[in-house]
């Protein structure tokens, strides 16, 4: 018993399980493909060790992702590094996907939040800080493309203070900016690392440590450079909050680290200083109380679904966030959606598509487990006492379209629509008063229909069309049957049900929404679905 204790504590110390969240184009891909250069799962940016070389980035599998350049789906990428188990969750950078993002970061005990050193904080930076804020969790915060005009590092700072309410310290700071930029110094050693430029960044850059009194320095940056570093070094002291350990692993306080990822620069010293710094995982609240990762009963819940990773196979995957004891091939646990238990039979570790079976895993990792339908977003998974980690909310869709097949088409139109939905990117809404095999889908953002049809295309053979409709918002409504009642034929919204079987109504604009609102105080309107 006491030997299991201590494997299972010396596990999970050494995991560390976390997300990449970026504005589009910030350079999100790109870090993540760095991370895996360096931490020696590839030996050439783009390509898999040991495996062919691949034009498209690693994580990027999907062929829409591959033909567009834009991540659309999460991916896993799990790899060991310096004695450390890495899980990192790649997550999709454009607007569109945020939800798929939401919930990747429900997973996540930590996250590297990536700004353009040109444009400082976007609006999606924005919207997924304030996830990682209500979570509570460590951020990170890494200022890319330092090699290439950008803000003053002070005003990067300052941005992340008044935008998102983030106090932040810089870890290391700039020497240069621009062309000129050329190494880091650290805040904590005082220590230099230079860099040398390689050619199109596929390998690690060559570096040297130095002190700023070492003649290498000197040679590299001029006395006038060294004097520019020692000033600010110490107007920084006194400009900036000191370095706290606590602070920042209460999500209060981001170390920021500059460099670039395209040239690597930079990239090392923020891996090793978040492996460093970073959580292991953390005790999970459930309707039993904490779960605490050094529990022997295992625990976990699916995060994620995804068809087809494998076109081959036409295989379904569950994903699924581990949070307390050790996992053993074919094991059988209990699903508190189902309330029966089911056994996880060939469990899958991921590099982006790739996948290798795997006979253990602990507090902190992400397994992926062959799914014909038994697992489902938010499924809470346990092997000791039923219990239920609180579930994943899916939000308010804000573009909706009428998708449609032709008669040929229709079984697998029907089995790539069930399945597709399942991943939850994309809502499914039905009228029942209507008649016909029209479908109404409901997205955050209109790009998700086009990968919805180019999937039904290319995975299923099913050719479709999309109308889109007029309508902007959508409520969950719930209340007395007859106040519901009430509001079916109403010109100013529309009551479909969701594949849960809740209400919801669609509006037009805001003004019709509130109207419908205020004349209806029996109800309520939830930009929320219920969770179960």
């Amino acid at each position: 018993m006491a030997e299991l204790k201590s494997k299972l504590a010396a596990e999970v110390e050494r995991r560390r399980t976390f997300a990449i969240i970026s504005h589009p184009d910030a350079g999100k891909t790109t870090l993540t493909e760095k991370f895996l250069l360096y931490g020696g799962a590839i030996q050439l940016a783009g390509s898999v060790k040991a495996r062919r070389a691949q034009k498209s980035a690693t994580s990027d599998w999907m062929k829409i992702e591959q033909e567009r350049g834009i991540s659309v789906t999460s991916t896993v990428l799990q790899f060991d590094y310096q004695g450390f188990r890495v899980n990192l969750l790649d997550t999709p950078g454009h607007q569109d996907f945020g939800e798929d993002t939401y919930r990747t970061l429900m997973a996540a005990d930590a996250a590297i939040m990536l700004l353009d050193g040109g444009k400082g904080v976007e609006p999606v930076t924005e919207k997924l800080y304030a996830v990682c804020k209500m979570r509570k969790i460590p951020v990170f915060t890494f200022i890319n493309k330092m090699d290439r005009p950008a803000l003053e590092p002070l005003q990067l700072s300052d941005e992340l203070r008044f935008k998102l309410g983030l106090e932040n310290t810089p870890y290391n700071w700039p020497i240069g900016s621009g062309p000129s930029f050329c190494g880091v110094v650290d805040r904590q050693t005082k220590e230099v690392t230079l860099f040398e430029r390689q050619e199109g960044g596929s390998k690690q850059a060559e570096s040297r440590s130095a002190s700023l009194d070492d003649p290498v320095v000197e040679a590299k940056i001029g006395l006038e450079g060294i004097k520019k570093i020692r000033e600010e070094l110490q107007m920084l002291e006194s400009e900036t909050l000191p370095f706290d350990p606590e602070l920042v692993a209460s999500g209060d306080l981001s170390p920021v680290f500059f460099g670039s990822a395209v040239t690597n620069f930079g990239v090392e010293q923020l891996l090793q200083a978040f492996l460093k710094l970073g959580p292991p995982p953390g005790p999970r609240q459930s309707d039993l109380g904490p779960v605490n990762p050094e529990d022997e009963a295992l625990s976990g819940f699916v995060f994620k679904t995804q068809a087809n990773m494998d076109p081959r196979h036409r295989d379904r995957i569950a994903f699924i966030r581990l949070c307390s004891g050790r996992f053993e091939g074919g094991m059988e646990v209990h699903n508190s959606r189902l309330g029966r238990s089911i056994r996880l039979a060939n469990p899958k570790e991921f590099f982006g598509r790739e996948r290798e079976t795997i006979t253990e895993a602990y507090a902190g990792d992400i397994l992926g487990i062959m799914n014909q339908g038994q697992l489902q977003i938010g499924d809470t998974l346990s092997s000791g006492k039923p219990l239920r980690f609180p579930g994943i909310p899916r939000f308010s869709p804000e573009h909706f379209c009428v998708l449609r097949c032709a008669p040929s088409s229709r079984k697998a139109f029907n089995k790539g629509l069930e399945e597709l939905l399942q991943e939850g990117a994309v809502q499914g809404l039905r009228d029942k008063a209507a008649t016909g095999n029209d479908f109404i889908l409901g997205a955050v953002g209109p790009l998700q229909f086009e990968v919805m049809q180019h999937r039904l295309k290319n995975e299923y053979k099913a050719e479709t069309t999309l109308d889109p409709m007029p309508y902007k918002l959508a409520r969950w409504i719930t209340g007395p049957d007859e106040a519901l009642e009430s509001l079916r034929g109403s010109s100013t919204v529309r009551i479909l049900e969701d594949l849960q079987g809740h209400n919801v109504g669609l509006f037009r604009d805001p003004w019709s929404m509130e109207n419908v609102i205020k004349n209806h105080p029996k109800l309520a309107f939830s930009p929320i679905a219920p969770v179960a």
